[in-house]
């Protein structure tokens, strides 16, 4: 049997190596139009900052690993067309010019996202820079470390915006993130949380300008000039940070998409075309907290179902579970975690909801130290089912954040969780756990109490 596999990053990348473990007889054959696999992206502030010292650290495997294994990697060769009536592929190389025709028996859609660019006037100042590959990355790193670069822009107030914020900002720069939502991290935090970030940022220096949207730049000689329908903001550099797109141009009309052009898969990785997987970026999600298909490209959701595919390859063995779309953050010295929908992403859905937002300290007070807590979570008001969890503290609680997921992904109630087992020992927590507590206030609110 042969497969053809379409890109190598995450999703790419974790599709290789399940195939050849599960499937040492297979043919792999890998295109990729780049000449490097396995680009850890979200540490691109990370670098721009100085916590991690190499950019070459942020690959966890290359062309000769992958090698090894079994694989046939095509690097700088870019699929261009998909007969998948046929079973084919059409591949440049980009090298030579050179063009073939290759036939699979399957074929699995890597072929990931890219960063919207949005068509203002002015965009194409070169300026005006993006940050998803190894190539942004080392653009970012330089203009970080040029001293000619003073006042930064970041447009767009999601993860990588905010990460990239404090990223020029610990490098010296003056920055302003411009957002067109009333809040930073608007999809990801309900309001008490964004409202914490917005005070850090401008505790550090950082103009915060919500509820703005950019209309146009203007190219001037020392400067970009950011114009929004209210006001403008002069610059350096600027970087877009607006959302991601899948790439899935390859597949039009001939597969099943989301409005967007997400492929739709089955519980098995099919996409629409049983001969043809899919996973990462490209891909909608099954979202477990609506129920729903929906676009969610992290790196956990590629490789998770990369790694799916080599189970599926011959026959349906391992369901995909679903996310709950669960993910952390660190800014300065504030760490943020959540898992599900915000209350406010779910009233917006239609959906009936009751939330609950407290703060209590992660551990006792008789401690030489503790922390203060904020977090919420919010539950189906006919069920109690648990449908998110949004944490946030000067103490590292990431974790907290995956045993909110499992509590999610299993259906866990408000009850469930109120009373679940978990440790208790004076140097992390309470006799009962921060999320026990939290659980616990819901069921009262719930009960009228």
């Amino acid at each position: 049997m042969k497969v053809i596999i379409i890109g190598s990053t995450h999703a790419g990348t974790a599709t290789i190596k399940s195939i050849l473990k599960q499937h040492s007889e297979v043919e792999v054959d890998v295109y990729e139009r780049n000449d490097n696999v396995s680009f850890l992206s979200c540490g691109i502030a990370l670098t721009v900052q100085g916590e991690v010292k190499e950019i070459k650290d942020l690959f966890y495997s290359s062309p000769e690993i992958l090698k090894d294994l079994g694989a046939n990697i095509h690097m700088n060769h870019e699929v261009t067309a998909v007969d998948n009536v046929k079973k084919t592929v059409t591949v440049t190389n980009l090298t030579t010019g050179k063009t073939s025709v290759q036939h699979y028996d399957k074929l699995v859609a890597a072929t990931g996202s890219w960063p919207i660019i949005p068509g203002i006037p002015g965009i194409e100042d070169n300026r005006i820079v993006l940050s998803k590959n190894y190539t942004h990355a080392q653009e970012l790193i330089n203009y970080a470390n040029d001293d000619r670069i003073n006042r930064v822009i970041i447009v767009g107030g999601g993860y990588i915006g905010t990460e990239l914020v404090e990223a020029f900002n610990v490098k010296g720069k003056e920055v302003t993130l411009i957002d067109n939502q009333p809040t930073v991290l608007n999809r990801y935090f309900d309001e008490a949380f964004t409202k914490n970030v917005h005070e850090l940022f401008l505790s550090h220096g950082v103009a915060v300008e919500t509820d703005k949207t950019v209309q146009r730049f203007e190219n001037q000689d020392d400067a970009v000039v950011v114009q929004t329908n209210d006001g403008s903001f002069a610059a350096d550099l600027v970087v877009m940070s607006v959302g991601f797109r899948p790439s899935t141009s390859l597949f039009s009309g001939k597969l099943k998409t989301t409005p967007n052009g997400a492929l739709i898969v089955n519980d098995y990785m099919q996409t629409s075309d049983p001969d043809i997987f899919a996973a990462g970026d490209s891909v909608a999600v099954h979202y477990n907290p609506t129920g729903e298909n929906a676009y969610i490209p992290l790196a956990t959701n590629a490789v998770r179902q990369g790694t799916l595919i080599g189970y599926n390859l011959m026959a349906p063995k391992i369901k995909y579970m679903g996310t709950q779309s669960t993910s952390g953050l660190k800014l300065y010295d504030l760490t943020m975690a959540s898992s599900g929908l915000t209350a406010a992403h779910a009233r917006e859905l239609g959906m009936d909801v009751d939330s609950l937002t407290m703060t209590d300290n992660f551990r006792p007070e008789f401690m030489s130290s503790t922390e203060p807590v904020l977090m919420s979570i919010t539950w189906d008001r006919k069920t109690q089912r648990i449908l998110g969890v949004q944490l946030q503290s000067k103490y590292d609680i990431a974790q907290s954040a995956n045993a909110a997921s499992i509590a999610i992904q299993n259906r866990m109630t408000i009850t469930d969780l109120a009373f679940v087992d978990m440790l208790f020992q004076p140097w992390f927590d309470r006799p009962l756990n921060y999320l026990n507590i939290l659980a616990q206030a819901a069921l009262d609110k719930a009960n009228g109490q």
